[in-house]
């Protein structure tokens, strides 16, 4: 399903790779302008250029580096769409990292550092998006990227975990204090995707590859491509009455009890 997101302004965080870079993509050959930040500014610039020429639409992408983490600065990335394009309609609050480490040794920085990015940072982003949104009047949608790990859980990923539940209340929390103002708030939560990391680790790990696919029934990894189809339709008309929702995108993951049976790799 496409959309038309002619005329419409968007803002994608953590889009120098990986899934935010896939919703730029889409996003922008949907027909937004968008605004790429990412706190590597070298990578996120470049992905900007690439995503635009490969468009040929140059002048409907513009990057930034920004740390989401940061309320000043990603104010000022919001501002940025408004200054130059003349408002805010989708907000992609992707921006996330992950940090391993046991339950019993992790320290409190860590904790600290990684849901002061992946759950105040959505909130700054989702914050300073509807306020613009708010200003010009017009409504908006506003995805945040969530994970299967909001309902279930990696043993040696703590403050990922409990960041992604987070999000999911917080998604709901922004989708009822805003819906008055004509802003649908929704998230995505992708499965294993097979972003440039995993797609490695699984080639060289027999293990790891196996371990995946076992509980996946659709027996694949996802496609960035596919998470960004469903952000975007969200972000879309497509999706006018939909809101307060985490949709899944995880080849069936969290509907499995026990593993399936895993294909030979070609």
């Amino acid at each position: 399903m496409t959309a038309d997101l002619s005329n419409r302004v968007a803002i994608v965080t953590g889009a120098a790779q990986g899934i935010g870079r896939g919703c730029a993509e889409r996003l922008a050959r949907d027909g937004a302008r968008v605004l790429l930040v990412d706190i590597d500014e070298e990578r996120v610039q470049a992905a900007a250029h690439e995503i635009g020429a490969g468009l040929d639409a140059p002048d409907r992408l513009a990057a930034r580096s920004c740390d989401v983490a940061d309320g000043q600065q990603i104010r000022a990335a919001v501002q940025q769409c408004v200054d130059e394009w003349g408002g805010l309609d989708i907000c992609v609050a992707n921006a996330a990292v992950v940090h391993g480490a046991d339950f019993l040794e992790i320290e409190e920085s860590d904790f600290d550092r990684v849901l002061a990015i992946n759950l105040r940072g959505v909130f700054l982003t989702g914050q300073a998006a509807a306020r613009a949104m708010v200003d010009t009047g017009r409504g908006g949608a506003i995805v945040n990227m969530s994970s299967v790990n909001a309902q279930v859980a990696i043993p040696n990923q703590v403050p990922y975990c409990v960041a992604k539940g987070g999000i999911q209340q917080l998604t709901k929390v922004m989708a009822l204090s805003l819906a008055e103002h004509g802003i649908r708030v929704n998230a995505v939560g992708p499965g294993s995707i097979g972003t440039d990391m995993l797609q490695t680790v699984i080639a060289s790990d027999p293990a790891a590859r196996q371990k995946v696919l076992s509980r996946t029934p659709m027996g694949r990894l996802g496609e960035v491509e596919e998470v960004a189809a469903v952000t975007a339709f969200l972000a879309s008309d497509n999706a006018s009455y939909v809101t307060g929702q985490t949709l899944f995108a995880d080849g069936g993951r969290l509907a499995l009890n026990y593993t399936v049976p895993v294909p030979d790799a070609d």
